[in-house]
């Protein structure tokens, strides 16, 4: 793990590219997927320059956009999260170290954890070029650098992002004692403290 942080942290952060310039903007957008959104949406809620976040479904038809269809594992659509940031505050670049890092892992296939399927699937759904152009070369910097034994599963996909039901989001934050969130996604928050304090929001 010492050794993750450090390629994270060093070499991988400096890479021959730059991050996608947002700063005419005061918000931008980022919709990722990594697993159930319980503990996605609960962790980027934790992260300082973070206005916003989502739970949902990415890709997939508007038509389908609900949870029985989605479970169903017939509709397309991954559960991901919708992320509102201030660029000035937080880059693109740190919510991708934060999402390879802490959200989820990153080499699993079709699934995350406890749960299977290809709705949790490991999934960057990116908002513009820049985006596109960024997180390839991010994965790919990650693979060459060998940073996990297993190469990284996290795919570039296109697609619409549409919010899950009411009861769905701030799940975590509004039940964090549900056994569920114990076992999952509370060590994903005690985590994103531990790695990046500055960030941390309370």
């Amino acid at each position: 793990m010492k050794r993750l942080t450090t390629l994270l942290a060093g070499t991988l952060l400096t890479l021959p590219l730059s991050a996608p310039n947002a700063a005419p903007a005061k918000t931008d957008s980022a919709v990722l997927a990594g697993g159930c959104f319980w503990g996605m949406e609960w962790v980027f809620e934790h992260v300082k320059g973070v206005k916003s976040v989502v739970s949902g479904y990415a890709g997939g038809s508007a038509a389908d956009a609900n949870y029985d269809k989605v479970s169903s594992e017939s509709t397309g659509h991954a559960e991901a999260v919708k992320i509102t940031y201030d660029p000035a505050q937080i880059s693109y670049a740190k919510l991708l170290q934060i999402y390879f890092t802490v959200a989820h892992n990153p080499t699993e296939v079709n699934r995350q954890g406890p749960d299977v399927g290809t709705s949790y699937r490991s999934a960057i759904f990116p908002q513009n070029p820049d985006q596109e152009k960024f997180a390839r070369a991010y994965i790919n910097h990650l693979n060459a650098a060998h940073v996990w034994k297993q190469p990284i599963a996290t795919r570039i996909e296109h697609g619409g992002f549409y919010p899950a039901e009411a009861y769905h989001q701030h799940f975590a934050e509004e039940h964090p004692y549900f056994p569920y969130i114990v076992f999952n996604d509370r060590p994903k928050l005690s985590s994103l403290r531990q790695k990046f304090p500055a960030l941390y929001k309370g």
